[in-house]
């Protein structure tokens, strides 16, 4: 039960975006927009969740993610955990640019027991990507408010309707912040 609750879960995530052809100008400036967006949701996160439909809806959750950049390439890798109770899964990610656009994988992508990001785009603060397992296809929402606050929605396609499932709502772990020193 709780396998495929974790399954689902799992595609909030993964962040991921799409830039436009290379080597044109746009090109060059979204490269740079995703670049800055990716830094800037790199860091400890952690808050609650919801699954707002479907056989388990009015389940809650806790996640705990880390962010960090990809090997010199425009992307994120995540990693973490989250719980239902006493049911801890660990939960991971990893987003980079390949060719014009964006390939990715949250835990095992679809052909294990995760999903494969498939498409995106970034918007300023905000991400929505494509995500995709078997027959089930769908998008992620997600959008900073502010520095420290990151709220997350994923939809299904149901017929012709895009309906939410899982809401959730990250702050930022201040405490993990490194301060540097004062110098007299």
């Amino acid at each position: 039960m709780y396998s495929r609750l974790f399954s689902l879960l799992g595609g909030f995530v993964v962040l991921a975006a799409a830039t436009a052809p290379a080597l044109a100008p746009e090109a060059e400036a979204a490269s740079r927009g995703d670049k800055a967006f990716f830094q800037q949701v790199a860091g400890v996160w952690k808050g609650p969740g919801e699954i707002v439909a479907g056989k388990y809806k009015g389940t809650k959750f806790n996640c705990n993610l880390t962010g960090s950049s990809t090997d010199g390439e425009i992307g994120i890798k995540l990693d973490g955990t989250c719980r239902v109770g006493v049911f801890q899964q660990p939960m991971s990610a990893v987003i980079s640019q390949k060719g014009s656009g964006y390939t990715g994988k949250f835990l095992d992508g679809a052909d294990g027991k995760g999903l494969d990001i498939i498409s995106g785009s970034v918007s300023g603060d905000k991400v929505v990507m494509g995500i995709n397992r078997a027959q089930l296809n769908g998008a992620m929402v997600a959008s900073l408010r502010g520095d420290n606050k990151m709220n997350i929605t994923i939809s299904v396609k149901v017929e012709d309707q895009m309906v939410p499932v899982i809401g959730l709502s990250l702050d930022r772990d201040l405490d993990t912040i490194a301060v540097g020193s004062i110098k007299p």
